[in-house]
Protein backbone atom coordinates (compact mmCIF):
# COMPACT_ATOMS: atom_id res chain seq x y z
CA UNK A 1 0.00 0.00 0.00
CA UNK A 2 1.20 3.51 -0.79
CA UNK A 3 1.46 5.73 2.25
CA UNK A 4 0.86 9.45 2.68
CA UNK A 5 -0.77 11.85 5.15
CA UNK A 6 -4.45 11.38 5.90
CA UNK A 7 -6.56 12.26 2.88
CA UNK A 8 -8.36 15.13 4.61
CA UNK A 9 -4.98 16.73 5.35
CA UNK A 10 -3.55 16.24 1.87
CA UNK A 11 -1.92 19.18 0.12
CA UNK A 12 -4.15 18.56 -2.90
CA UNK A 13 -7.44 18.80 -1.02
CA UNK A 14 -6.26 21.77 1.03
CA UNK A 15 -5.27 23.63 -2.14
CA UNK A 16 -8.66 22.87 -3.68
CA UNK A 17 -10.30 24.58 -0.71
CA UNK A 18 -7.87 27.54 -0.67
CA UNK A 19 -6.26 26.48 2.60
CA UNK A 20 -2.56 26.75 3.50
CA UNK A 21 -0.49 23.89 2.07
CA UNK A 22 2.89 22.34 2.95
CA UNK A 23 3.78 22.58 -0.75
CA UNK A 24 1.98 23.17 -4.03
CA UNK A 25 0.34 19.85 -4.93
CA UNK A 26 0.93 18.25 -8.32
CA UNK A 27 -0.90 15.76 -10.49
CA UNK A 28 -1.03 15.21 -14.24
CA UNK A 29 -4.10 15.01 -16.45
CA UNK A 30 -5.21 12.49 -19.02
CA UNK A 31 -3.63 9.30 -17.80
CA UNK A 32 -0.10 10.34 -16.92
CA UNK A 33 0.73 6.64 -16.92
CA UNK A 34 0.38 6.37 -20.67
CA UNK A 35 3.93 7.69 -21.11
CA UNK A 36 5.26 4.82 -19.00
CA UNK A 37 6.69 1.61 -20.48
CA UNK A 38 4.93 -0.39 -17.76
CA UNK A 39 1.63 1.12 -18.91
CA UNK A 40 2.21 0.12 -22.52
CA UNK A 41 3.20 -3.36 -21.40
CA UNK A 42 0.10 -3.97 -19.30
CA UNK A 43 -2.20 -2.51 -21.97
CA UNK A 44 -0.72 -4.59 -24.80
CA UNK A 45 -3.51 -6.34 -26.70
CA UNK A 46 -6.27 -4.86 -24.51
CA UNK A 47 -8.60 -2.23 -26.01
CA UNK A 48 -9.22 1.02 -24.17
CA UNK A 49 -12.86 0.36 -23.28
CA UNK A 50 -12.03 -3.16 -22.13
CA UNK A 51 -9.17 -1.80 -20.02
CA UNK A 52 -11.58 0.58 -18.28
CA UNK A 53 -13.90 -2.31 -17.42
CA UNK A 54 -11.30 -4.45 -15.59
CA UNK A 55 -10.97 -3.23 -11.98
CA UNK A 56 -7.64 -4.94 -11.32
CA UNK A 57 -6.18 -3.45 -14.50
CA UNK A 58 -7.64 -0.01 -13.72
CA UNK A 59 -6.10 -0.18 -10.27
CA UNK A 60 -2.63 -1.03 -11.52
CA UNK A 61 -2.67 1.60 -14.28
CA UNK A 62 -3.90 4.30 -11.89
CA UNK A 63 -1.18 3.50 -9.38
CA UNK A 64 1.70 3.48 -11.86
CA UNK A 65 2.24 7.27 -12.13
CA UNK A 66 1.75 7.68 -8.37
CA UNK A 67 4.56 5.23 -7.73
CA UNK A 68 6.76 6.69 -10.44
CA UNK A 69 6.35 10.41 -9.90
CA UNK A 70 5.27 10.94 -6.30
CA UNK A 71 2.28 13.04 -7.31
CA UNK A 72 -0.11 14.37 -4.67
CA UNK A 73 -3.26 12.80 -6.14
CA UNK A 74 -4.18 9.91 -8.42
CA UNK A 75 -6.57 10.20 -11.36
CA UNK A 76 -8.86 7.25 -12.00
CA UNK A 77 -7.98 5.43 -15.21
CA UNK A 78 -11.09 5.60 -17.35
CA UNK A 79 -12.46 7.46 -20.36
CA UNK A 80 -15.17 10.08 -20.73
CA UNK A 81 -17.23 7.85 -23.05
CA UNK A 82 -17.41 4.93 -20.59
CA UNK A 83 -20.78 6.01 -19.13
CA UNK A 84 -22.44 6.65 -22.51
CA UNK A 85 -21.29 3.24 -23.70
CA UNK A 86 -22.77 1.78 -20.51
CA UNK A 87 -26.00 3.65 -21.27
CA UNK A 88 -26.44 1.85 -24.57
CA UNK A 89 -24.45 3.81 -27.16
CA UNK A 90 -22.61 1.58 -29.63
CA UNK A 91 -19.10 3.03 -29.78
CA UNK A 92 -15.47 2.12 -29.69
CA UNK A 93 -12.28 3.97 -28.81
CA UNK A 94 -10.12 3.60 -31.88
CA UNK A 95 -6.37 3.89 -31.35
CA UNK A 96 -5.02 7.01 -32.98
CA UNK A 97 -8.53 8.41 -33.56
CA UNK A 98 -10.53 8.42 -30.33
CA UNK A 99 -14.16 7.57 -29.66
CA UNK A 100 -16.11 6.56 -32.77
CA UNK A 101 -19.92 6.28 -32.53
CA UNK A 102 -21.58 3.69 -34.79
CA UNK A 103 -24.87 5.57 -35.13
CA UNK A 104 -24.59 9.29 -34.35
CA UNK A 105 -27.39 11.09 -32.51
CA UNK A 106 -28.99 13.64 -34.84
CA UNK A 107 -32.74 13.12 -34.57
CA UNK A 108 -35.31 12.60 -31.83
CA UNK A 109 -35.50 8.93 -32.79
CA UNK A 110 -31.73 8.60 -32.37
CA UNK A 111 -32.08 10.03 -28.88
CA UNK A 112 -34.25 7.09 -27.86
CA UNK A 113 -31.19 4.83 -27.93
CA UNK A 114 -29.65 6.78 -25.04
CA UNK A 115 -31.22 5.40 -21.87
CA UNK A 116 -30.66 6.58 -18.30
CA UNK A 117 -27.60 5.26 -16.50
CA UNK A 118 -28.05 3.25 -13.32
CA UNK A 119 -25.30 2.45 -10.83
CA UNK A 120 -25.24 -1.21 -11.81
CA UNK A 121 -24.23 -0.28 -15.35
CA UNK A 122 -20.85 0.88 -14.07
CA UNK A 123 -20.30 -1.38 -11.08
CA UNK A 124 -16.82 -2.07 -12.45
CA UNK A 125 -15.99 1.61 -11.84
CA UNK A 126 -17.17 1.43 -8.24
CA UNK A 127 -15.09 -1.70 -7.70
CA UNK A 128 -12.04 0.02 -9.22
CA UNK A 129 -12.44 2.97 -6.87
CA UNK A 130 -12.80 0.70 -3.84
CA UNK A 131 -9.65 -1.22 -4.77
CA UNK A 132 -7.75 1.99 -5.36
CA UNK A 133 -8.71 3.74 -2.15
CA UNK A 134 -7.50 0.70 -0.24
CA UNK A 135 -4.16 0.79 -2.06
CA UNK A 136 -3.65 4.54 -2.04
CA UNK A 137 -3.92 4.99 1.69
CA UNK A 138 -4.12 8.74 2.26
CA UNK A 139 -3.37 9.80 -1.31
CA UNK A 140 -6.55 11.35 -2.76
CA UNK A 141 -8.18 9.72 -5.77
CA UNK A 142 -9.77 12.00 -8.37
CA UNK A 143 -12.81 10.75 -10.23
CA UNK A 144 -13.94 12.34 -13.47
CA UNK A 145 -16.48 12.53 -16.25
CA UNK A 146 -16.97 14.29 -19.55
CA UNK A 147 -19.20 17.36 -19.52
CA UNK A 148 -22.52 17.16 -21.40
CA UNK A 149 -21.35 19.40 -24.24
CA UNK A 150 -18.22 17.39 -25.03
CA UNK A 151 -20.12 14.10 -24.84
CA UNK A 152 -22.89 15.53 -27.01
CA UNK A 153 -20.33 16.61 -29.58
CA UNK A 154 -18.93 13.09 -29.84
CA UNK A 155 -22.43 11.66 -30.16
CA UNK A 156 -23.55 14.14 -32.81
CA UNK A 157 -20.36 14.23 -34.87
CA UNK A 158 -19.82 10.48 -34.61
CA UNK A 159 -16.26 11.02 -33.41
CA UNK A 160 -13.68 13.74 -32.80
CA UNK A 161 -14.11 16.97 -34.76
CA UNK A 162 -12.05 20.11 -35.29
CA UNK A 163 -14.93 22.32 -36.42
CA UNK A 164 -17.90 20.80 -34.53
CA UNK A 165 -20.02 21.86 -37.47
CA UNK A 166 -22.74 19.23 -36.99
CA UNK A 167 -22.88 19.96 -33.27
CA UNK A 168 -23.29 23.71 -33.77
CA UNK A 169 -25.82 23.17 -36.55
CA UNK A 170 -27.96 20.99 -34.27
CA UNK A 171 -27.51 23.34 -31.32
CA UNK A 172 -28.85 26.32 -33.28
CA UNK A 173 -31.09 24.51 -35.75
CA UNK A 174 -32.98 22.34 -33.28
CA UNK A 175 -32.38 23.74 -29.79
CA UNK A 176 -35.18 21.62 -28.34
CA UNK A 177 -33.46 18.40 -29.43
CA UNK A 178 -30.10 19.79 -28.31
CA UNK A 179 -31.31 20.51 -24.80
CA UNK A 180 -33.09 17.14 -24.63
CA UNK A 181 -29.82 15.41 -25.54
CA UNK A 182 -27.88 17.39 -22.96
CA UNK A 183 -30.47 16.70 -20.27
CA UNK A 184 -30.01 12.98 -20.82
CA UNK A 185 -26.27 13.45 -20.62
CA UNK A 186 -26.68 15.41 -17.37
CA UNK A 187 -28.35 12.36 -15.84
CA UNK A 188 -25.71 9.97 -17.20
CA UNK A 189 -22.77 12.14 -16.18
CA UNK A 190 -24.22 12.95 -12.77
CA UNK A 191 -24.88 9.30 -11.97
CA UNK A 192 -21.42 8.30 -13.18
CA UNK A 193 -19.84 10.82 -10.82
CA UNK A 194 -22.12 9.90 -7.92
CA UNK A 195 -21.08 6.26 -8.27
CA UNK A 196 -17.44 7.32 -7.99
CA UNK A 197 -18.09 9.53 -4.97
CA UNK A 198 -20.08 6.81 -3.20
CA UNK A 199 -17.22 4.37 -3.80
CA UNK A 200 -14.67 6.72 -2.25
CA UNK A 201 -13.08 9.27 -4.61
CA UNK A 202 -11.84 12.41 -2.85
CA UNK A 203 -12.53 14.89 -5.67
CA UNK A 204 -14.08 14.97 -9.14
CA UNK A 205 -13.17 16.73 -12.37
CA UNK A 206 -15.60 17.58 -15.15
CA UNK A 207 -13.77 17.66 -18.48
CA UNK A 208 -15.29 19.90 -21.14
CA UNK A 209 -12.61 19.18 -23.69
CA UNK A 210 -14.29 20.92 -26.63
CA UNK A 211 -15.91 23.91 -24.88
CA UNK A 212 -13.28 26.27 -26.26
CA UNK A 213 -14.83 25.87 -29.72
CA UNK A 214 -17.81 27.96 -28.59
CA UNK A 215 -18.43 31.67 -28.22
CA UNK A 216 -19.23 32.85 -24.72
CA UNK A 217 -22.82 33.59 -25.79
CA UNK A 218 -23.32 30.06 -27.12
CA UNK A 219 -21.63 28.57 -24.05
CA UNK A 220 -23.88 30.44 -21.65
CA UNK A 221 -27.04 29.56 -23.61
CA UNK A 222 -26.46 25.99 -24.72
CA UNK A 223 -23.86 24.53 -22.36
CA UNK A 224 -23.53 26.24 -18.98
CA UNK A 225 -27.01 25.26 -17.67
CA UNK A 226 -26.21 21.59 -18.24
CA UNK A 227 -22.75 21.72 -16.68
CA UNK A 228 -24.28 23.56 -13.73
CA UNK A 229 -26.88 20.82 -13.37
CA UNK A 230 -24.20 18.14 -13.16
CA UNK A 231 -22.02 20.04 -10.73
CA UNK A 232 -24.88 21.20 -8.51
CA UNK A 233 -26.02 17.59 -8.15
CA UNK A 234 -22.71 17.01 -6.32
CA UNK A 235 -22.89 20.10 -4.12
CA UNK A 236 -23.67 18.07 -1.01
CA UNK A 237 -21.20 15.28 -1.80
CA UNK A 238 -18.45 16.87 0.28
CA UNK A 239 -15.73 16.58 -2.40
CA UNK A 240 -14.00 19.37 -4.35
CA UNK A 241 -15.27 19.85 -7.90
CA UNK A 242 -12.86 20.82 -10.70
CA UNK A 243 -14.04 22.19 -14.05
CA UNK A 244 -11.66 22.13 -17.01
CA UNK A 245 -11.91 23.12 -20.66
CA UNK A 246 -9.38 23.33 -23.48
CA UNK A 247 -8.94 26.66 -25.27
CA UNK A 248 -11.48 28.11 -22.89
CA UNK A 249 -9.73 31.23 -21.61
CA UNK A 250 -12.61 33.39 -22.82
CA UNK A 251 -15.02 31.15 -20.90
CA UNK A 252 -13.28 31.10 -17.52
CA UNK A 253 -15.73 33.43 -15.70
CA UNK A 254 -18.68 31.43 -17.05
CA UNK A 255 -17.08 28.09 -16.18
CA UNK A 256 -16.28 29.34 -12.68
CA UNK A 257 -19.96 30.22 -12.24
CA UNK A 258 -20.97 26.60 -12.84
CA UNK A 259 -20.43 25.82 -9.16
CA UNK A 260 -16.92 24.51 -8.50
CA UNK A 261 -14.09 24.82 -6.04
CA UNK A 262 -11.34 24.68 -8.71
CA UNK A 263 -11.14 25.94 -12.28
CA UNK A 264 -8.68 24.17 -14.57
CA UNK A 265 -6.74 26.44 -16.95
CA UNK A 266 -4.94 25.36 -20.10
CA UNK A 267 -1.54 26.77 -21.07
CA UNK A 268 -2.92 29.62 -23.18
CA UNK A 269 -3.96 31.78 -20.21
CA UNK A 270 -1.48 32.80 -17.50
CA UNK A 271 -2.66 31.70 -14.06
CA UNK A 272 -2.53 35.20 -12.60
CA UNK A 273 -4.85 36.36 -15.38
CA UNK A 274 -7.07 33.33 -14.83
CA UNK A 275 -7.23 34.03 -11.10
CA UNK A 276 -8.59 37.50 -11.79
CA UNK A 277 -11.13 36.12 -14.26
CA UNK A 278 -12.53 33.43 -11.95
CA UNK A 279 -12.47 35.59 -8.83
CA UNK A 280 -11.37 34.98 -5.25
CA UNK A 281 -13.69 32.11 -4.42
CA UNK A 282 -12.08 29.43 -6.60
CA UNK A 283 -8.66 27.85 -6.74
CA UNK A 284 -6.97 27.33 -10.09
CA UNK A 285 -5.32 24.26 -11.61
CA UNK A 286 -2.61 24.18 -14.27
CA UNK A 287 -0.96 25.03 -16.47
CA UNK A 288 2.45 24.07 -17.91
CA UNK A 289 2.32 23.53 -21.67
CA UNK A 290 2.75 19.74 -22.13
CA UNK A 291 4.85 20.36 -25.25
CA UNK A 292 7.48 22.10 -23.13
CA UNK A 293 8.29 18.81 -21.42
CA UNK A 294 10.26 18.01 -24.59
CA UNK A 295 12.46 21.10 -24.20
CA UNK A 296 15.87 21.16 -22.43
CA UNK A 297 15.63 21.00 -18.65
CA UNK A 298 16.63 24.66 -18.02
CA UNK A 299 13.63 25.71 -20.13
CA UNK A 300 11.32 23.38 -18.23
CA UNK A 301 12.65 24.59 -14.87
CA UNK A 302 12.10 28.22 -15.81
CA UNK A 303 8.54 27.48 -16.95
CA UNK A 304 7.71 25.55 -13.76
CA UNK A 305 8.97 28.51 -11.72
CA UNK A 306 6.81 30.88 -13.79
CA UNK A 307 3.65 28.78 -13.41
CA UNK A 308 4.19 28.44 -9.67
CA UNK A 309 4.73 32.19 -9.30
CA UNK A 310 1.59 33.01 -11.28
CA UNK A 311 -0.38 30.46 -9.25
CA UNK A 312 0.23 32.40 -6.05
CA UNK A 313 -2.29 34.98 -7.31
CA UNK A 314 -5.15 32.53 -6.70
CA UNK A 315 -6.69 31.45 -3.42
CA UNK A 316 -5.27 28.00 -4.08
CA UNK A 317 -3.15 26.40 -6.79
CA UNK A 318 -2.92 22.79 -7.96
CA UNK A 319 0.04 22.40 -10.33
CA UNK A 320 -0.76 20.47 -13.48
CA UNK A 321 -0.15 20.57 -17.18
CA UNK A 322 -2.34 22.73 -19.37
CA UNK A 323 -3.69 19.52 -20.92
CA UNK A 324 -2.78 15.84 -20.88
CA UNK A 325 0.58 14.12 -20.81
CA UNK A 326 1.70 13.24 -24.33
CA UNK A 327 2.50 9.54 -24.86
CA UNK A 328 6.13 10.20 -25.90
CA UNK A 329 6.94 12.31 -22.82
CA UNK A 330 10.04 11.17 -20.94
CA UNK A 331 8.78 9.83 -17.58
CA UNK A 332 11.94 11.04 -15.86
CA UNK A 333 11.07 14.61 -16.79
CA UNK A 334 7.66 14.28 -15.15
CA UNK A 335 9.30 12.96 -11.99
CA UNK A 336 11.73 15.90 -11.95
CA UNK A 337 8.89 18.39 -12.44
CA UNK A 338 7.05 17.01 -9.39
CA UNK A 339 10.19 17.14 -7.27
CA UNK A 340 10.97 20.67 -8.41
CA UNK A 341 7.47 21.97 -7.70
CA UNK A 342 7.58 20.46 -4.23
CA UNK A 343 11.06 21.80 -3.54
CA UNK A 344 10.29 25.34 -4.67
CA UNK A 345 7.12 25.64 -2.61
CA UNK A 346 7.96 23.71 0.56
Amino acid sequence: MLTSPATSESAFLRACHGLPVPHTPVWFMRQAGRSLPEYRAIRAGVGMLESCRRPELVTEITLQPVRRHGVDAAILFSDIVVPVAAAGVDLDIVAGTGPVVTEPVRTEKDLERLRPLVAGDVDFVAESVRLLTAELGGTPLIGFAGAPFTLASYLVEGGPSRSHVLTKALMHGDPELWHALCERLVQITGEFLRVQVAAGVSAVQLFDSWAGALSEADYRTFVLPHSQAVLSSLASAGVPRIHFGVGAGHLLPAMASAGVEVVGVDWRTPLDVAARLVGPDQAVQGNLDPCLLFAPWPVIEAEVRRVLAEGTSASGHVFNLGHGVMPDTDPEVLTRVVALAHELTA
